[in-house]
């Protein structure tokens, strides 16, 4: 059993992943950056990443989220956070990257953000 599950949906023009699990070193962090990869090759640039059911991120997770939102930027995307649990949102805090993502709580709020 993989420790995350992403499932992938449209949402119009954005593609909305949902993950459930935890983003940590290894596995999750890779399941994370080749389902990004794959995504920016299928021509996928506007992408929600939903984060209601992660229930731990690690600082190898914190990098590949980096990582991801550099990827898209360089392609002229955009990468944005839903449904931040508490302890990710005190993680990205502290880490400073709480300025740097655009985070939303709701769904619909964020889906209409995207330009």
């Amino acid at each position: 059993m993989a420790e995350l599950n992403i499932r992938e949906r449209q949402a119009g023009d954005v593609t909305v992943l949902d993950m459930d699990g935890k983003i940590t070193i290894g596995e999750g962090s890779v399941a994370l950056r080749s389902a990004i990869r794959r995504l920016v090759e299928e021509g996928k640039k506007k992408i929600l990443l939903n984060l209601s059911s992660v229930g731990y991120v690690d600082s190898s997770g914190i990098g590949e989220l980096v990582s991801s939102y550099t990827t898209i930027n360089r392609e002229k995307g955009q990468l944005k956070l839903l449904n931040l649990t508490q302890k990710i949102q005190d993680l990205l805090a502290i880490t400073k990257l709480l300025t740097v993502f655009d985070t939303y709580d709701d769904e619909a709020a964020a889906l209409n953000s995207f330009k």
